[in-house]
């Protein structure tokens, strides 16, 4: 995929979801507790995953105790959410598995304090699961990035009286986050779709400078569309990077708590773009669960130059995660056996695959 960004020399940015991934590893699993923890845990699901018998007598113990019959689920180490699912898989039958310990033996047992670490460590953990599955949904874009991680570092930077035994567990996490998003917002990509985002803005910009140098990059994007528009094409300054410096709860409720933080700064407006981005940011945000795209088609009469840039810059996604589901899905299609189909027959059935569900009965057809 960055080979083929390269070739059609289109801007490309990094995976944000595989960047997660990096820093939670390097912040999570470099803990050694939680590792003996986590292999603990992997010896009991191997356990049950190798014996039909054992699972069969603790499914018996669940119908027993009026549990869900549920199985655990074995972690793939190379993925941090897969642990996450295989810890909470098995706190949800620590009645179940305390029981089958009693009459049976097992390959491995948690101590109290891993069963309490195990807790907390999949508490510390949800946030990251949610902005996952944030971001890697299929309507994701550039502009859902940085106030993502504005209030992932936030969460993991609040001290609750919880928190003993997992202190060092969220420094170290939101050390690694910062490392590995530690410039995020000088990228005009990220920066300059976050800004046409109604729902985003300015709001979740962590630093006045970054702020107002992806200001200055929008404008500079409005003018040149209405040069364009207007046959008057003029040498423009590129988009700028900010200088690098020295650092002087849920997901959604601190996206929510900053939105009503951050009030808008008072800048001096000359030219039409100006107006177009200044009145366009003044304005109220849309509500974190609409769809910019229709915002742009509501207003683009207001805001004419300022819609076809925000057209350009929140098409871009922000995972390569759905690339790689179109993926799995063509060889699906597309196999040894079946390997006669044209190459538009395979693109049309690809995107019937994708698109079916967004087809609406008639009402006719539906009663």
């Amino acid at each position: 995929m960055v080979k083929a960004m390269d070739d059609l020399e289109v801007k490309s940015v990094g995976c944000v979801s595989h960047t997660l991934q990096l820093a939670v590893h390097e912040g999570l699993l470099s803990q050694r507790s939680v590792i003996d923890a986590l292999a603990t845990a992997r010896k009991i699901v191997g356990h049950f995953k190798h014996s039909p018998l054992a699972y069969s007598r603790l499914e018996d113990i669940q119908k027993d105790l009026k549990m869900d019959v549920k199985r655990l689920q074995q972690d793939v180490q190379v993925r941090w959410n897969s642990s996450l699912y295989m810890l909470q898989s098995i706190l949800e039958q620590k009645r179940a598995l305390s029981v089958y310990a009693a009459d049976y033996s097992l390959p491995a047992t948690l101590t109290a304090n891993q069963w309490t670490l195990m807790e907390k460590t999949a508490e510390v953990l949800a946030p990251f699961e949610e902005l996952t599955r944030d971001v890697s949904n299929p309507t994701a874009s550039a502009a859902d990035v940085i106030p993502a991680i504005t209030a992932l570092k936030r969460v993991l930077s609040r001290e609750k009286t919880t928190d003993q035994g997992v202190r060092t567990m969220k420094s170290t996490l939101l050390e690694a986050v910062e490392t590995r998003f530690a410039e995020v917002e000088e990228e005009p990509l990220y920066s300059i779709a976050t800004l046409v985002d109604p729902r985003y803005k300015d709001r979740f910009f962590t630093k006045s400078d970054n702020m107002r140098l992806a200001t200055d990059n929008l404008i500079l994007e409005v003018a040149k569309i209405e040069r364009a528009a207007s046959e008057e094409p003029e040498a423009a300054e590129p988009m700028r990077k900010t200088p690098r410096q020295e650092a002087s709860s849920s997901l959604g409720s601190v996206l929510d708590e900053i939105l009503e933080e951050n009030q808008l700064e008072a800048r001096s407006v000359s030219t039409s773009a100006d107006v177009q981005v200044q009145t366009y940011l003044s304005e109220k945000t849309s509500p974190r669960k609409s769809n910019p795209l229709h915002y742009w088609k509501d207003n683009s009469s207001r805001f004419p130059s300022l819609a076809a840039v925000a057209t350009r810059f929140l098409c871009a996604p922000c995972t390569s995660v759905d690339s790689e589901r179109l993926f799995s899905a063509v060889s699906n299609v597309l196999d040894e056996k079946r390997n006669r189909l044209s190459p538009d027959r395979v693109e049309m059935l690809i995107f019937l695959k994708k698109n079916l569900h967004l087809i609406v009965k008639p009402e006719s057809e539906s009663e």
